[in-house]
This record gives structure tokens, sequence and C-alpha cells, in this order.
């Protein structure tokens, strides 16, 4: 089943509807309820299967089927083609997160609906690789028709740990604008470069202000709201005061801080450095945009899904990971108190020769069918 999952090369923003229509497909043959909810692209979409009685709340199993590019990286072996090396698995997605939704299709094989007391639904999702983008349409369709779920799981590699929480994200950009102007005499411009270095030293003073005084969590490895600098691009050529310089910027939020906030901190530092060149008569202005957001998850630790996983994976308490997933607009946009769980390590993830070993999917099948098995 992995190694039918793999061959689809589906990298984000590229269509997936070919794996959607396998997965569809492969469901109805074993009873489920299937639907194939379209994307807002051409050729992306999600789908939502389901077994059992459709009265009670049941269990979401969760997935996402879009993976990372190839391009640039050394792979020692094709990575659309599974390869078996030792107890290796090799193949682009096979432990994010292709392993976990194989598990999930080979359970369906073995199941019957008319035995199960409350449904069992199966979730496949697109577009996760590049800030949660494309599990939203489906989430907000599920939403209006009133669909409930007494808790979700999603399988990113975990090692099998139960994750209870993980910090939002929100990915922006910081466009500076200045005046342009003869390199001669370059005080007769505003440099936009110069601008951003402005703003490059306001973000480093807002980290440190968070690491001092914002929201903290031992539970995470990073204990404290981060903010990092990704890209930064300004001028066309030497002799010319540029006057425009953009970059982009993120924040992993911990739930005490709210982003709105710190956004509101950078956007006043950034009216207050163009204010400066504005005053000595120069064109300037500071402006921030906000791209793309995820919210954070903070699942309660009396969540009845919290403790039905635990028990299933047996793996011991819940912990907190440092990487984002779907799983807060599970929480935000259904209601439904998710959390993460899947095999393999996040830290084969993106890499060259990424694995999952045979041992971490039968483990993976052995946990979903304990989970399975509170549905009966």
């Amino acid at each position: 089943m992995l190694a039918r999952l793999v061959a689809f090369p589906t990298i984000s923003r590229d269509p997936n509807e070919a794996l959607i229509g396998f997965a569809a497909e492969h469901l109805s043959t074993h009873g489920f309820r299937v639907r194939v909810l379209p994307g807002r692209q051409p050729g992306k979409c999600n789908l939502l299967a389901s077994l059992g009685p459709d009265t009670a709340a049941g269990i979401v199993l969760s997935g996402h089927s879009d993976v990372v590019p190839v391009e640039g990286q050394s792979w020692s072996t094709d990575p659309f083609a599974l390869t078996s090396r030792g107890d290796r698995l090799l193949a682009r997605g096979a432990v994010d997160m292709k392993g976990f939704i194989a598990s999930m299709l080979c359970a369906a094989e073995a199941l019957d609906g008319a035995a199960l007391r409350r449904p069992l639904h199966m979730a496949i999702s697109h577009d996760e690789e590049i800030g949660c983008v494309g599990v939203r349409p489906m989430l907000e369709t599920l939403a209006a028709e009133g669909f409930a779920a007494s808790g979700c799981i999603i399988g990113e590699p975990t090692e099998l740990l139960v994750a209870a929480g993980h910090k939002g994200k929100v990915n922006a950009c910081i466009s500076c604008h200045g005046e342009a102007a003869h390199s001669a005499n370059p005080a007769l411009g505003c440099n936009a470069i110069y601008l951003a270095a402005g703003m490059v030293a306001q973000v480093r003073e807002l980290q440190a202000w968070l690491q001092e005084h914002g929201a903290q969590d031992a539970a995470y490895a990073v204990p404290y709201s981060t903010l990092h600098v990704g890209t930064i691009a300004g001028g066309r050529v030497l002799n010319i005061v540029p006057d425009r310089c953009d970059m982009a910027f993120e924040i992993r939020y911990l739930p005490g801080d709210a982003p709105d906030a710190l956004l509101a901190r950078l956007s006043a530092a950034g009216a207050a450095l163009s204010g400066a060149e504005r005053a000595r008569g120069r064109r300037a202005c500071v402006e921030i945009t906000v791209e793309n957001s995820y919210p954070g998850l903070a699942t309660p630790h009396d969540a009845p899904i919290l403790g039905l996983a635990g028990t299933a994976a047996g793996t011991g308490p819940p912990v907190k990971i440092n990487f984002g997933t779907e799983g807060g607009l599970f929480t935000q946009t259904n209601g439904i108190p998710t959390v993460i769980c899947g095999p393999g390590s996040i830290d084969r993830a993106h890499k060259p020769d990424e694995f999952v070993t045979a041992d971490e999917l039968a483990a993976c099948d052995a946990f979903l069918g304990r989970v399975i098995d509170t549905l009966r």
C-alpha cells in the first residue's frame, strides 16, 4: 500500500486528485461512505470516508497527501519508488506522512461497519506542507453541515508518542518602501534596505523580549515564542539607492502570546522608522502583510481522545511537538479535540532518502487496531 501511495508524486501545489481517486476507490470497495470534496484549485481535492452508524460521534483518522519537493536533494534512489534497504523503506513521503495513510487504508480492509457502535472517519487532505491550506475548505464544509466527532488523530510522525500541543504559526512579509536616488548622493533618497535592516533589528529585539517576558512552556524544546527572518530581497543595481526591500518572516507562538499584538509592535516600529525618513522630506513606508497562518494545538489534558490515544499507543504521557500540523484547524473550525500520533520520526522528513521502517508501520497498524476496537 505504501508503494502505491508514494508512486503518486503529490508535491505541494501539484494535483493530488489521482491519489485521492485511488484512496476513494479502495475505501468504497471496503464499505465506506466516501466523499471527495474539491479544493480551491483545479486538480486539488480532499477526502472524507465514513464507516459505521452516522448518528453517533466517532473518531477521525487524518493525514495529508502532499509531500515536499525533491529538487536539489541528493537521493540515492528514485524518490517516487519505494525502495527497501535493510529495515528501511525509502521514498519521498514514506514518513511524512504516507506511512500513516497506508496504515489507515490497510486498516479499512478488515473492518465490518455493522460491528461498529460508533463511526470511523478517514480524512485525507492536500497542501498541508505549504501552511495547512488545503484542509480548510473541507473543514468549513463539514462545520456548515454540523459534522461532529469525539476526537481526531492526525498521523504526523511522532514515533507514536501522543502529542497534545504545538505552537501556532504566522507567515508574513515586511515590505519597506523608500525613495530611489543616484548613489553618488544617497541622502537625496531613502534606502529601503536600510529600513529593512532596521526592521531586522526590531524582529531580534522582539525575540529577546519574548524570551525574557513572553509566555513560557517547558514542555517544548524551545519554551517560548519565536520569530525568524527567512528571506530578504531588495535593490536592482549598485548605483541606485533601492526604493524597495521585502523580507519574509515567521512567528511561532505559544497560546499565551497573541500574534496580533506581536505584529502590532512590529508595525509600530516600522511606522517610527519610516516616520523619521519622512521627517527629513523623503518618501518612506513600512507595510506588514500576513500571507498565511494556522492556529496552535492545545488539547486539554482531560480530553477523552488524549486518554484513548495514549492507551492505544502505550508510549507514555502526552508530549508537545515543535512542528505545526492541521490539528489546530480541526479544533478551531469543527470543535474536534485532536491529538498527533504517527509512525517514524519527523527528523527524517523533508530530507533525501526519507524513510520509515517496516517495524514502525507494524506498530502503527497495531495502534490503529486498538483505536478502532474502542468503536466496537
